[in-house]
């Protein structure tokens, strides 16, 4: 049996619009990046919670290995 590594969430550097967190949370539960970043913006009008969240990630989430 081969072993599979567990998925990991990073900053993807490739498709970053300002620091790859939407583009890895896409790539990380295979969804497009615009959905994310779209509901990322609605967090952000609506709830004010999505600027604050975006910066926690920023500074969490690792960038991705190259």
């Amino acid at each position: 049996m081969a072993k599979t590594h567990p998925k990991r969430l990073y900053r993807n550097l490739d498709d970053m619009k300002i620091a790859g967190v939407c583009s890895g949370i896409a790539d990380y539960f295979e969804v497009d990046p615009t959905l994310v970043r779209l509901v990322w913006v609605l967090f952000c009008l609506f709830w004010g919670i999505g600027i604050l969240g975006y910066i926690i990630a920023w500074i969490i989430v690792p960038p991705q290995p190259i």
